[in-house]
C-alpha cells in the first residue's frame, strides 16, 4: 500500500512541477511570437484535446508533466517562417530557456508563503544562536569537550553566526577533523570536532543540539514513534510527567524503559496531545526511532509569508550551492547530494501521509531543485541552451552544427550517468544488503 501511495505522490507532485516549468516556456515562446506547435499535459498518446491559433493544445495519457514543441527548434532545418524559435534574436531564446526555471522559482514560492500562511513547524536554525544547548553523550561533540553553554564562535577560522552555519559545516564534514573555536566563562577555547559519519546517507554528526525547543525531525520507519502516531515537528514535552529539557534528558528517560509503556506528552500545531508509545530494545536500552531537532511553529500574515518564502527559499538554494561546493572538494560523498526517482517517490509518499500541507511543501522544494538542476551548464538542459547562445552572441556567430551535436552527445551521456548513478544509491539507501557497502 507504501508503494502504491509512494508512486501517487510521485506522479502528482513531479507532474504538477514540470508543467509549471513547462508553462513557463510557453507562455514565454507565445510572448515573444514563437509559433507554438504542440502544449501538452502528460506524455504519450493523446487522449482529448483542441487546436486554435495553429497550436495543438492535448492531454496525454501519461501524466507525468508535460512538455511544449516550438516550430524550428530543430537548428538543422532551416526555415523563412519568422514564427519559427531559431529566427528570434537570442535573447529572446535565452528569456524563452530561464522563463521554465523561473516559474519553478515562482511556484516554489508561492506555495511555501501558502504554507507559511496556514502555519507549519521548520526547523529555524538561521534564527537561533551557536549557544550549544546539549552534547550527546559518548557523542563526536562530547569527544571534542564541547560542553552545554559553549559559544561556538568559529570553525576552521570562519565566523559562524548561528546554527545553521554550525549544522552546515558538521554536515559536510563527515569523519574530517574542524578547528572549533568556542567561548567559555569569558575565555577562549579551541577544540578538534571529527564529526561521525551517519550511515547511509554520508553526512556528519557531532551529536550537539542548540539551546531551543525539542521536537521531532524524524522518524524512523516502522519504529515505535511512527508506529503511535508522532509526526514531524511535535514537541517533545514529557515523559511518564517528567519534563524533556534537551535531547539527551528525552534519551535519559526513555533509555531505561526499553519493553515497557511510557506516557509522552506532546504539543502539535498548539494542542496538547497524550501517546503512549512501548520503547524497542537496542544494545540494552530502550529506543522509540525519533530523531530530534529544533523547530519554531511558524505562521505569517500574505505579505511577510512572501517575504519569509524568498528569504526560506534563498537559504535553500545557498545550502545545495555549499552542498556542491563540498562535492567538487570532495569534502562529502555524491551519495550525500543525489537522490533519483525512488527517493523522491519515497519522500512525496511519506509527505502525503503525514498531511496535504507537507505534501504541497514537498512539491515546493523539488520545483525549487528542478530549477537548479535546470541551469547547470549541460546542453542538453536549460542552463547548457543558454551557455550555447551567450557564447555565439559572444562570438557574433552561430557555432556548427556539428559541434552543437557533439555537445549534446556530450550532456545527454551526463545526464543518463547522472540518473544512473542517483538511482544507484537510490537502491543502495533502500536496500543496503543487496546494493552498495555492507
Amino acid at each position: 500500500m507504501q508503494i502504491l501511495s509512494n508512486i501517487l505522490a510521485f506522479l502528482f507532485v513531479a507532474g504538477v512541477v514540470i508543467f509549471v516549468h513547462e508553462l513557463g516556456h510557453f507562455l514565454a515562446g507565445r510572448a515573444l511570437g514563437v509559433r507554438v506547435r504542440t502544449f501538452s499535459l502528460g506524455f504519450g498518446k493523446k487522449i482529448w484535446g483542441f487546436r486554435r491559433d495553429g497550436t495543438d493544445y492535448r492531454v496525454a495519457a501519461i501524466p507525468l508533466g508535460g512538455y511544449v514543441s516550438f516550430a524550428g527548434s530543430d537548428p538543422s532545418v532551416q526555415t523563412d517562417d519568422p514564427g519559427a524559435f531559431v529566427n528570434h534574436p537570442r535573447w529572446q531564446r535565452i528569456v524563452i530557456y530561464l522563463a521554465g526555471p523561473a516559474m519553478n522559482v515562482v511556484l516554489s514560492v508561492t506555495l511555501v508563503a501558502f504554507i507559511f500562511m496556514v502555519g507549519i513547524d521548520l526547523p529555524n536554525t538561521r534564527d537561533v544562536s551557536t549557544e550549544v544547548g546539549t552534547v550527546l553523550e559518548d557523542s563526536a561533540g562530547a569527544e571534542a569537550g564541547l560542553r552545554e553553554g559553549d559559544l561556538i564562535r568559529s570553525i576552521d577560522g570562519e565566523e559562524v553566526e548561528d546554527w545553521q552555519a554550525v549544522s552546515m559545516a558538521v554536515l559536510t564534514s563527515p569523519e574530517r577533523e574542524m578547528a572549533v573555536e568556542v567561548e567559555r566563562g569569558g575565555d577562549r577555547l579551541q577544540l578538534a570536532l571529527t564529526p561521525r559519519e551517519i550511515p547511509r546517507e554520508e553526512l556528519g554528526d557531532a551529536g550537539i543540539y542548540p539551546a531551543a525547543p525539542v521536537r521531532v525531525y524524524r522518524l524512523v520507519e516502522d519504529s515505535p514513534a511512527e508506529r503511535a502516531g508522532l509526526r514531524f515537528g511535535d514537541a517533545l514535552i514529557s515523559v511518564d510527567g517528567r519534563p524533556v529539557a534537551s535531547p539527551q534528558s528525552f534519551q535519559d528517560l526513555v533509555g531505561p524503559r526499553a519493553g515497557e509503556e511510557v506516557l509522552l506528552e506532546l504539543e502539535r500545531e498548539g494542542q496538547p496531545l497524550s501517546v503512549r508509545v512501548i520503547p524497542e530494545d537496542q544494545d540494552g536500552r530502550g529506543i522509540v526511532g525519533v530523531i530530534i531537532a529544533e523547530f519554531h511553529f511558524q505562521r505569517f500574515g500574505p505579505l511577510e509569508a512572501f517575504a519569509q518564502s524568498a528569504r526560506y527559499n534563498w537559504d535553500i538554494t545557498v545550502q545545495i550551492s555549499e552542498f556542491v561546493g563540498k562535492l567538487f572538494e570532495r569534502r562529502i560523498s555524491a551519495k550525500s547530494t543525489l537522490g533519483g526517482p525512488i527517493q523522491i517517490a519515497t519522500y512525496s509518499g511519506k509527505a502525503a501521509r503525514r498531511s496535504f500541507k507537507d505534501l504541497v511543501f514537498f512539491m515546493a522544494l523539488l520545483s525549487l531543485n528542478l530549477c537548479i538542476f535546470n541551469m547547470l551548464p549541460l546542453p542538453i538542459l536549460d542552463g547548457g541552451q543558454i551557455l550555447i547562445l551567450l557564447v555565439e552572441s559572444t562570438l557574433r556567430r552561430d557555432l556548427s552544427l556539428q559541434v552543437k551535436e557533439r555537445m549534446i552527445q556530450v550532456g545527454l551521456v551526463a545526464i543518463v550517468a547522472l540518473m544512473a548513478l542517483a538511482l544507484y544509491f537510490d537502491l543502495s539507501k533502500a536496500l543496503p544488503v543487496v546494493v552498495g557497502s555492507p
